[in-house]
Protein backbone atom coordinates (compact mmCIF):
# COMPACT_ATOMS: atom_id res chain seq x y z
CA UNK A 1 0.00 0.00 0.00
CA UNK A 2 1.93 2.46 -1.11
CA UNK A 3 0.52 5.68 -3.38
CA UNK A 4 2.43 8.08 -5.29
CA UNK A 5 4.30 7.77 -8.95
CA UNK A 6 5.56 10.19 -11.47
CA UNK A 7 3.19 12.94 -10.26
CA UNK A 8 4.03 16.08 -12.30
CA UNK A 9 3.66 19.42 -10.40
CA UNK A 10 3.48 18.57 -6.66
CA UNK A 11 6.69 20.17 -6.18
CA UNK A 12 5.43 23.71 -7.47
CA UNK A 13 4.53 26.21 -4.57
CA UNK A 14 1.32 26.94 -5.97
CA UNK A 15 0.09 23.01 -5.03
CA UNK A 16 2.48 22.96 -2.24
CA UNK A 17 0.48 25.26 -0.19
CA UNK A 18 -2.80 23.82 -1.54
CA UNK A 19 -2.20 20.81 -1.04
CA UNK A 20 -0.48 20.82 2.73
CA UNK A 21 -0.94 18.10 4.77
CA UNK A 22 -2.45 16.02 2.27
CA UNK A 23 0.61 14.92 0.21
CA UNK A 24 2.09 13.31 3.41
CA UNK A 25 2.80 10.06 2.52
CA UNK A 26 2.91 10.82 -1.22
CA UNK A 27 6.19 8.92 -2.61
CA UNK A 28 6.65 11.46 -5.88
CA UNK A 29 10.70 11.73 -7.49
CA UNK A 30 12.22 15.39 -8.06
CA UNK A 31 15.72 16.77 -9.77
CA UNK A 32 16.40 18.95 -6.44
CA UNK A 33 14.76 19.20 -2.80
CA UNK A 34 16.19 21.07 -0.25
CA UNK A 35 17.66 18.01 2.03
CA UNK A 36 21.04 17.92 3.59
CA UNK A 37 22.03 15.13 1.15
CA UNK A 38 21.13 17.58 -1.40
CA UNK A 39 23.60 20.53 -0.51
CA UNK A 40 26.11 20.77 -3.16
CA UNK A 41 28.50 23.86 -3.59
CA UNK A 42 26.49 26.63 -5.07
CA UNK A 43 22.80 25.94 -4.80
CA UNK A 44 22.01 28.08 -1.79
CA UNK A 45 23.72 30.86 -3.45
CA UNK A 46 21.80 30.21 -6.52
CA UNK A 47 18.21 29.83 -4.82
CA UNK A 48 18.98 33.10 -2.64
CA UNK A 49 19.14 35.13 -6.18
CA UNK A 50 16.60 32.86 -8.19
CA UNK A 51 14.32 33.09 -5.65
CA UNK A 52 13.08 36.72 -4.59
CA UNK A 53 13.56 37.04 -8.79
CA UNK A 54 11.10 34.27 -9.71
CA UNK A 55 8.61 35.93 -7.18
CA UNK A 56 9.10 39.30 -8.27
CA UNK A 57 8.19 37.62 -11.75
CA UNK A 58 5.54 36.00 -10.36
CA UNK A 59 6.62 32.44 -10.85
CA UNK A 60 7.72 29.55 -8.59
CA UNK A 61 9.49 31.49 -6.18
CA UNK A 62 10.03 27.89 -4.30
CA UNK A 63 12.13 27.14 -7.60
CA UNK A 64 13.32 23.51 -6.58
CA UNK A 65 11.45 21.55 -8.78
CA UNK A 66 13.43 22.54 -12.58
CA UNK A 67 15.59 25.69 -12.03
CA UNK A 68 18.52 24.15 -10.29
CA UNK A 69 18.94 21.67 -13.42
CA UNK A 70 18.27 24.23 -15.74
CA UNK A 71 20.92 26.35 -14.10
CA UNK A 72 23.33 23.80 -13.76
CA UNK A 73 23.22 22.80 -17.75
CA UNK A 74 23.89 26.55 -18.32
CA UNK A 75 26.81 26.33 -16.09
CA UNK A 76 27.77 23.04 -17.82
CA UNK A 77 27.21 24.87 -21.23
CA UNK A 78 29.84 27.82 -20.13
CA UNK A 79 32.07 25.71 -18.93
CA UNK A 80 32.52 23.73 -22.67
CA UNK A 81 32.53 27.14 -24.76
CA UNK A 82 35.31 27.89 -22.51
CA UNK A 83 37.15 24.76 -22.29
CA UNK A 84 36.23 24.60 -25.93
CA UNK A 85 36.95 28.05 -27.26
CA UNK A 86 34.23 27.04 -29.67
CA UNK A 87 30.43 27.26 -30.54
CA UNK A 88 31.14 24.44 -32.55
CA UNK A 89 28.05 21.49 -31.80
CA UNK A 90 30.28 18.94 -32.41
CA UNK A 91 33.25 20.64 -30.34
CA UNK A 92 30.75 21.11 -27.68
CA UNK A 93 29.08 17.80 -27.60
CA UNK A 94 32.28 16.03 -27.47
CA UNK A 95 34.16 18.36 -24.64
CA UNK A 96 30.73 17.39 -22.43
CA UNK A 97 31.01 13.81 -23.27
CA UNK A 98 34.27 13.92 -22.21
CA UNK A 99 34.51 15.46 -18.87
CA UNK A 100 32.86 15.95 -15.34
CA UNK A 101 31.23 19.06 -14.31
CA UNK A 102 30.55 20.24 -10.55
CA UNK A 103 27.95 21.97 -10.69
CA UNK A 104 25.10 23.42 -7.94
CA UNK A 105 23.08 20.03 -8.48
CA UNK A 106 26.39 17.92 -7.44
CA UNK A 107 28.33 15.99 -10.26
CA UNK A 108 27.46 15.87 -13.75
CA UNK A 109 28.46 13.06 -16.75
CA UNK A 110 27.13 12.68 -19.40
CA UNK A 111 27.82 9.12 -21.23
CA UNK A 112 28.39 8.35 -24.77
CA UNK A 113 24.80 9.00 -25.60
CA UNK A 114 24.34 12.06 -23.88
CA UNK A 115 22.09 10.65 -20.91
CA UNK A 116 23.85 11.15 -17.29
CA UNK A 117 26.18 8.31 -16.97
CA UNK A 118 24.91 8.15 -13.18
CA UNK A 119 21.06 8.58 -12.38
CA UNK A 120 20.27 11.86 -10.75
CA UNK A 121 16.29 11.76 -10.12
CA UNK A 122 15.47 11.25 -6.89
CA UNK A 123 12.64 9.29 -5.25
CA UNK A 124 11.16 11.38 -2.53
CA UNK A 125 8.21 10.86 0.39
CA UNK A 126 6.01 13.68 1.07
CA UNK A 127 6.82 13.80 5.69
CA UNK A 128 5.90 16.05 8.53
CA UNK A 129 3.69 18.56 6.54
CA UNK A 130 1.35 20.63 8.88
CA UNK A 131 -0.78 23.60 7.76
CA UNK A 132 -0.35 25.30 4.11
CA UNK A 133 2.92 27.61 4.85
CA UNK A 134 4.73 27.10 1.89
CA UNK A 135 7.63 28.55 3.84
CA UNK A 136 7.79 24.91 5.57
CA UNK A 137 8.81 23.62 2.19
CA UNK A 138 12.04 25.32 2.45
CA UNK A 139 13.20 23.08 5.47
CA UNK A 140 14.14 19.63 5.29
CA UNK A 141 12.07 16.71 6.30
CA UNK A 142 9.31 17.76 3.81
CA UNK A 143 10.58 16.03 1.23
CA UNK A 144 12.73 13.42 1.91
CA UNK A 145 15.13 11.30 -0.47
CA UNK A 146 14.29 7.87 0.03
CA UNK A 147 16.22 7.30 -3.11
CA UNK A 148 19.34 6.74 -4.57
CA UNK A 149 20.58 6.13 -1.31
CA UNK A 150 23.86 8.40 -2.10
CA UNK A 151 21.45 11.20 -1.55
CA UNK A 152 19.13 9.36 0.64
CA UNK A 153 17.97 11.63 3.79
CA UNK A 154 15.41 9.72 5.61
CA UNK A 155 13.38 6.28 5.61
CA UNK A 156 9.75 5.41 3.64
CA UNK A 157 7.05 5.47 5.85
CA UNK A 158 4.94 2.46 4.56
CA UNK A 159 2.44 1.94 4.53
CA UNK A 160 0.83 5.24 3.10
CA UNK A 161 -1.76 5.31 6.23
CA UNK A 162 1.33 5.40 8.48
CA UNK A 163 2.51 8.48 6.79
CA UNK A 164 -1.11 10.43 7.37
CA UNK A 165 -0.93 9.85 11.01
Amino acid sequence: KLFGGGMVGLHFTALLSKLGPKLNGIVDYGFWVPEPTMKFPGVDDFLKKYQPAAQKAGVDPLGFYLPPWAYAMMQVLGHAVGGTKSLGQQKLADYIHANQFDRVVGKVKFGPDGEWAQHQTVTIQFQNIKGSDVEQSRQPGKQVVIWPDKFKSGNLIYPYSAARK
